[in-house]
Protein backbone atom coordinates (compact mmCIF):
# COMPACT_ATOMS: atom_id res chain seq x y z
CA UNK A 1 0.00 0.00 0.00
CA UNK A 2 1.38 3.41 -0.97
CA UNK A 3 1.96 6.05 1.66
CA UNK A 4 -0.98 8.42 1.87
CA UNK A 5 -0.91 11.71 3.78
CA UNK A 6 -4.04 13.67 4.58
CA UNK A 7 -3.73 17.16 6.06
CA UNK A 8 -6.03 17.94 8.98
CA UNK A 9 -6.62 21.67 9.37
CA UNK A 10 -9.78 22.67 11.23
CA UNK A 11 -8.22 26.15 11.14
CA UNK A 12 -5.92 27.36 8.39
CA UNK A 13 -3.65 30.03 9.91
CA UNK A 14 -0.80 27.52 10.28
CA UNK A 15 -0.57 26.95 6.52
CA UNK A 16 1.03 30.38 6.07
CA UNK A 17 3.75 29.28 8.51
CA UNK A 18 4.34 26.02 6.66
CA UNK A 19 2.71 23.44 8.90
CA UNK A 20 -0.52 21.47 9.19
CA UNK A 21 -2.42 21.16 12.44
CA UNK A 22 -2.25 17.39 11.98
CA UNK A 23 -1.61 14.69 9.41
CA UNK A 24 -3.20 11.30 9.02
CA UNK A 25 -0.65 8.87 7.58
CA UNK A 26 -1.75 5.51 6.26
CA UNK A 27 -0.07 2.78 4.29
CA UNK A 28 3.29 3.40 5.92
CA UNK A 29 5.90 0.69 5.90
CA UNK A 30 8.68 2.35 7.92
CA UNK A 31 8.81 5.01 10.63
CA UNK A 32 11.97 6.91 11.53
CA UNK A 33 12.17 8.75 14.85
CA UNK A 34 15.01 11.26 14.63
CA UNK A 35 16.92 12.45 17.66
CA UNK A 36 17.17 16.19 18.08
CA UNK A 37 19.60 17.71 15.58
CA UNK A 38 21.61 20.81 16.38
CA UNK A 39 24.31 22.81 14.60
CA UNK A 40 27.20 20.42 15.13
CA UNK A 41 29.85 19.16 12.76
CA UNK A 42 30.55 15.49 11.99
CA UNK A 43 32.58 15.18 15.21
CA UNK A 44 29.80 16.68 17.34
CA UNK A 45 31.50 20.04 17.81
CA UNK A 46 29.10 23.01 18.09
CA UNK A 47 29.05 25.39 15.14
CA UNK A 48 27.89 29.00 14.62
CA UNK A 49 27.75 30.14 18.26
CA UNK A 50 25.30 32.99 18.67
CA UNK A 51 24.08 32.85 15.04
CA UNK A 52 20.45 31.69 15.02
CA UNK A 53 20.11 31.68 11.21
CA UNK A 54 23.25 29.59 10.67
CA UNK A 55 22.33 27.21 13.50
CA UNK A 56 18.84 26.69 12.08
CA UNK A 57 20.24 25.92 8.63
CA UNK A 58 22.89 23.56 10.03
CA UNK A 59 20.34 21.79 12.25
CA UNK A 60 18.13 21.27 9.22
CA UNK A 61 21.11 19.99 7.21
CA UNK A 62 21.84 17.50 10.00
CA UNK A 63 18.20 16.39 10.13
CA UNK A 64 18.28 15.86 6.36
CA UNK A 65 21.45 13.79 6.75
CA UNK A 66 19.72 11.45 9.22
CA UNK A 67 16.74 11.15 6.88
CA UNK A 68 19.01 10.45 3.90
CA UNK A 69 20.91 7.77 5.82
CA UNK A 70 17.55 6.02 6.29
CA UNK A 71 16.68 6.39 2.59
CA UNK A 72 14.27 9.24 3.26
CA UNK A 73 14.10 13.01 2.74
CA UNK A 74 12.25 16.01 4.10
CA UNK A 75 9.35 14.84 1.92
CA UNK A 76 8.83 11.98 4.41
CA UNK A 77 8.70 14.22 7.48
CA UNK A 78 5.29 14.07 9.21
CA UNK A 79 6.20 15.57 12.60
CA UNK A 80 8.70 18.29 13.53
CA UNK A 81 9.47 19.56 17.01
CA UNK A 82 11.45 22.78 17.19
CA UNK A 83 13.17 23.59 20.48
CA UNK A 84 14.81 26.98 20.93
CA UNK A 85 16.35 29.02 23.69
CA UNK A 86 15.02 32.18 22.01
CA UNK A 87 11.58 31.99 20.39
CA UNK A 88 11.61 35.68 19.47
CA UNK A 89 15.08 35.31 17.95
CA UNK A 90 13.99 32.30 15.90
CA UNK A 91 10.89 33.81 14.29
CA UNK A 92 12.76 36.17 11.91
CA UNK A 93 14.58 33.11 10.49
CA UNK A 94 11.66 30.66 10.50
CA UNK A 95 11.00 31.33 6.82
CA UNK A 96 14.20 29.43 5.96
CA UNK A 97 12.77 26.31 7.59
CA UNK A 98 9.31 26.82 6.08
CA UNK A 99 10.83 27.37 2.62
CA UNK A 100 12.85 24.15 2.73
CA UNK A 101 9.83 22.18 3.92
CA UNK A 102 7.70 23.82 1.22
CA UNK A 103 10.28 22.95 -1.44
CA UNK A 104 10.00 19.33 -0.28
CA UNK A 105 6.21 19.56 -0.61
CA UNK A 106 5.47 18.97 3.06
CA UNK A 107 3.91 20.85 5.95
CA UNK A 108 4.48 18.49 8.88
CA UNK A 109 2.61 18.84 12.14
CA UNK A 110 4.92 21.10 14.13
CA UNK A 111 5.43 22.26 17.70
CA UNK A 112 7.80 25.05 18.73
CA UNK A 113 8.92 25.19 22.34
CA UNK A 114 11.00 27.75 24.16
CA UNK A 115 13.43 26.06 26.55
CA UNK A 116 15.91 27.43 29.06
CA UNK A 117 18.82 25.62 27.41
CA UNK A 118 19.69 22.77 25.09
CA UNK A 119 21.97 19.83 25.88
CA UNK A 120 24.95 21.37 24.09
CA UNK A 121 25.93 24.78 25.53
CA UNK A 122 25.75 27.59 22.99
CA UNK A 123 23.15 25.89 20.81
CA UNK A 124 20.06 28.00 20.14
CA UNK A 125 17.84 25.61 18.18
CA UNK A 126 17.24 21.86 17.96
CA UNK A 127 15.06 19.99 15.45
CA UNK A 128 13.47 16.63 16.20
CA UNK A 129 11.48 14.82 13.52
CA UNK A 130 9.42 11.79 12.70
CA UNK A 131 9.33 10.50 9.12
CA UNK A 132 7.37 7.74 7.42
CA UNK A 133 7.96 5.99 4.13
Amino acid sequence: MALERTAVNPVTWSLALGFNQGEVVSGQTRTLYCSGQTATDAEGKPQHEGDMAAQLAASLDNLEAVLAAAGMSLAHLVRLNVYTTDVDGLFPHYGVLAARLGAAGVAPATTMLGVSRLAIPGQLVELEGTAVA
